[in-house]
């Protein structure tokens, strides 16, 4: 497997692999990574699709990427994945498979062009005081000392942030800022995540620094990301004649591990109460998604919390059982243990039954929800909630059989253990009813009316998700497995447990990233696996973040100290006329 950069490999179709005939695959789990692996198996590895095998524990495929029409609780989300256009790997797979909403188009077609139809952009990002928008909203607000700490934790080698948390490079005033506020209510951090992982999504996604605050890097599918994504893709692999088995949980991989080499020999299986082995070749590909940030999901509803749990489930179980063969295969305890109980653990989905809610989000969005448009345009953050609640709508409908009056809303509370500034509680303790009534107080919906809608015009559906900020947990090199370790010949892991270069987790790229290269891997496929998009290494790029992350000030604007004041006259002179003066122009800089 190797990189590749720009659109010339992308373009082109490998060679049949040697010897592929020969060879077949089980893929366990049926998230993302699974069903993407599944696709570059048939589409680049030109492998049999009868010969791939996908195992479920659940009864229906897409993992974490879901939207569901559940009848007896109603709509539900456990959340969703932002999307941009430079997801080079998600996108070489979605230009190949078929929108189910557009006849002779690919999904990426489709995608593209309601996106550029209907682009999406916030006009209202933070709000404070029950519905006021914030005044300083657009603004990063980060004092010098804290623009410093974050060009430093920018310079910083990965290797010197081993199990060192966000706080650990922070100062408490960076923490203060609205950057902040954007960041961790956008992606989910907390301040005891891992420093690695923030140091990743800076250099990922500097050249969107400038589109945090109103959300405009961002783009979305016309429908949930099950209806939207997973599906198409079900139908593709389905038509191709891969075999899908649900209600099967793969209680552990044998591995052989001799003279240095890892062989996947059996998969011990749990269906129907029964439990089955099945044996394997070197010729049998294994590619297990290990652990998952919605294993163990519960469900309340208007009148009911959702159960706190600490299952760990199958997929966490499957990956300790393969952890405790090979320390090469991670240590999902750091992982899936410890987790402060100050972490985000409910999301809610609320569907209004009526129009008496929409006036107030209009009030805050600029835009009528009913339109089919981009609503929010992202999440909303109400900056002096106790919960750190935030709150989306999507375009609507955000289900293909939504009816037309009523709008799906996804609310969440950062913190978990702290009481609401309306409903007494933490949001774990709170029935659906409750957590759309502290949404509506956030909203300015009138005190005298927020219990009577919450209850009679809302169908509020809490999900509790014991390890949904998982990924973000502070580790070191080697907690998690690499896509495939050092001297396996038949054993993969793919998905946001596993550990590959320089991409960011929890989200849809990394998924197919870590798929793309356990099959190019495996099948030694004679084509670039794309390279994540270097804007960390663009000077244009990086001066431009520069002025944004200073709120748009100039040089001659920010303040210095009194030695490059007396360099700066001599400095201006000499790049006078020249290309440094050009791009100092173009960044805002000058």
């Amino acid at each position: 497997m190797y990189k590749s950069n720009g659109n010339y490999e992308a373009f082109a179709r490998p060679k049949k692999p040697i010897g592929v005939d020969k060879k077949s695959a089980y893929l366990i789990g049926s998230g993302l990574a699974s069903l993407s692996a599944a696709a570059f198996l048939i589409r680049d590895g030109q492998m049999d699709p009868k010969k791939i095998h996908i195992l479920e524990q659940l009864a229906i495929p897409g993992g974490s990427l879901d939207g569901i029409d559940k009848p007896d609780h109603g709509f539900i989300v456990r959340g969703g994945r932002e999307m941009e256009n430079h997801f080079e790997c998600l996108w070489d797979l979605f230009h190949s498979i078929p929108s189910l909403e557009i006849e002779g188009a690919s999904v990426l077609d489709e995608f593209y062009w309601l996106n550029k139809e209907d682009p999406n952009f916030s006009k209202c990002r933070l709000i404070q005081k029950q519905g006021e928008r914030k005044p300083d909203d657009g603004q990063f607000t980060l004092s010098d000392q804290a623009s410093k700490e974050i060009v430093k934790l920018f310079m910083m080698r990965e290797k010197d942030l081993d199990d060192k948390k966000i706080s650990d490079v922070f100062s408490p005033e960076f923490f203060k800022s609205n950057f902040w506020i954007y960041w961790c209510s956008m992606f989910a951090f907390e301040q005891w995540h891992s420093a690695i992982e923030m140091r990743r999504y800076i250099m990922r996604f500097v050249h969107h620094i400038g589109g945090l605050p109103d959300l405009s890097a961002l783009k979305f599918t016309k429908f949930n990301q099950y209806e939207s994504l997973v599906l198409p893709l079900v139908d593709y692999l389905q038509k191709q004649g891969v075999t899908f088995e649900y209600d099967t949980n793969v209680k552990n991989v044998i591995v052989e591990n001799k003279d240095g080499e890892k062989i996947a020999r059996r998969l011990v299986i749990e269906q129907g109460g029964k439990t089955k082995e099945i044996k394997l070749t070197a010729n049998d590909l294994v590619f297990v998604t290990n652990g998952s940030i919605t294993e163990s999901t519960t469900l309340g509803d208007n009148n009911t919390p959702a159960p706190i749990t600490h299952e760990l489930g199958g997929s966490w179980e499957l990956w300790k059982n393969l952890a405790a063969q090979d320390k090469a295969f991670g240590k999902p305890e750091k992982f899936c243990e410890n987790l402060p109980e100050e972490s985000w653990f409910v999301s809610a989905t609320v569907t209004t039954l009526d129009d008496k809610i929409a006036p107030y989000i209009e009030k805050i969005s600029k835009r009528d929800p009913y339109a089919g448009k981009v609503v929010t345009g992202g999440i909303v953050t109400a900056v002096d909630s106790n919960w750190m609640l935030s709150y989306t709508l999507n375009r609507q409908p955000h289900f293909k059989n939504q009816p037309k009056d009523q709008l799906v809303v996804w609310v969440y509370g950062l913190l978990s253990n702290k009481k609401g500034d309306f409903i007494k509680k933490s949001i774990t303790e709170c029935t659906g009813s409750e957590i759309a009534q502290e949404w509506l107080y956030h909203m300015g919906v009138p005190i005298d009316q927020i219990k009577d809608l919450a209850d009679n015009s809302c169908n509020t559906v809490p999900v509790y998700m014991p390890y949904v900020t998982s990924y973000f947990m502070a580790r070191s090199a080697g907690d998690r497995p690499l896509v495939v370790p050092k001297g396996s010949k038949n054993l993969a892991f793919i998905g946001n447990f596993a550990e590959t270069e320089g991409d960011t987790v929890f989200t849809t790229e990394y998924s197919v990233r870590t798929a793309m290269e356990a099959v190019y891997t495996f099948l030694d496929i004679d084509r670039g696996v794309p390279e994540v998009f270097a804007s960390a290494y663009d000077l244009r790029t990086l001066l431009t973040s520069t002025y944004i992350l200073n709120d748009r000030k100039k040089l001659t604007d920010q303040k210095k100290p009194w030695w490059m004041q007396l360099m700066r006259k001599p400095l201006m002179r000499k790049i006078k006329g020249t290309y440094v003066e050009e791009l100092l122009e173009k960044s805002g800089l000058l």
